[in-house]
């Protein structure tokens, strides 16, 4: 029975790894498809969009003898782009099942260990939310004979906008997402380990009133970040499209992880309350 329990905690710890491995190579995709976005955008400006035509000018009089290096240059990109996109999305796929499998051992072992486990995995999926791009907003207008002109291009991540708000003059706005998107969370993740590590002293109970202050902020983190997509959209009135990224998914999948961590580890402390 022993040898069993072993198992399936190693098997649980190798589902952390492959849970960090799998949001690591999503990230580097994302930052990826971010580098050929940007790069796929410098060649939309005015400039380039009447250099375009003119080549078309030329293909269509000269044919086959007009070599047009620069539209080849824009289709290796584009499917570089799709390409790291494609992967991205693949990757953060492989993350969802890992952590869907690693919310299913609460069948399987006991709260205590549930709630450790479930609280590194809400960790880890903060980690990316925070890092990862998770909204990417572009500016076009089309314009007679040049065609589509993309005005400004701009990928945007949680702890990235905070700096750049905080810079920007934003101060108000950057403290209320530092708050309630990295400080609240973090405290809350860590509230759940210690209470599970340290549930047989009596300190602990201190802690839990915490916990339970901490909870009743459960869904605040989620306004917030939607707050924060609105705000992003809304300060671009021109705004042509704005495109979720993988960091939102990571960021949605930290708040419903720790939503039912904390509702394992409430009914592990009605359990010692118990006896």
């Amino acid at each position: 029975m022993q040898v069993k329990t072993k198992g399936t905690y190693l098997l649980l710890v190798i589902l952390l790894s492959m849970m960090v491995s799998f949001g690591v190579k999503a990230y580097k995709q994302a930052l990826e498809y971010e580098q050929y976005t940007t790069e796929l955008v410098s060649h939309k400006g005015a400039k380039e969009q009447a250099k375009r035509q003119l080549s078309k000018l030329a293909k269509s009089i000269l044919g086959d003898l007009y070599n047009d290096e620069n539209n080849r240059d824009l289709v290796t990109i584009k499917t570089h782009k799709n390409n790291a996109m494609v992967e991205a999305k693949r990757y953060t796929m492989y993350y969802m099942g890992v952590l869907l499998v690693v919310l299913l051992s609460y069948f399987f072992i006991p709260l205590r260990e549930f709630t450790i486990v479930g609280s590194l995995a809400a960790m880890i999926s903060l980690f990316f939310g925070l890092l990862s791009p998770i909204l990417m907003v572009t500016i076009h207008k089309e314009v007679e004979y040049l065609g589509d002109i993309v005005l400004s291009f701009e990928s945007k991540g949680i702890a990235g906008s905070i700096v750049k708000l905080w810079e920007g003059g934003d101060v108000v706005v950057a403290l209320v997402i530092l708050l309630f998107s990295v400080i609240v969370p973090i405290l809350k993740i860590l509230s759940l380990l210690f209470v599970s590590l340290f549930k047989e002293y009596r300190f602990t109970h201190k802690v839990v009133k915490f916990f339970k202050l901490i909870g009743k902020w459960s869904m605040v983190d989620v306004f917030v970040v939607a707050l924060f997509l609105v705000y992003l959209t809304a300060n671009n009135a021109d705004v042509s499209r704005a495109e979720v990224e993988v960091g939102l998914y990571f960021f949605l999948a930290y708040v419903i992880v720790s939503m039912l961590v904390s509702l394992s580890a409430d009914k592990m402390l009605h359990q010692l309350n118990r006896r």
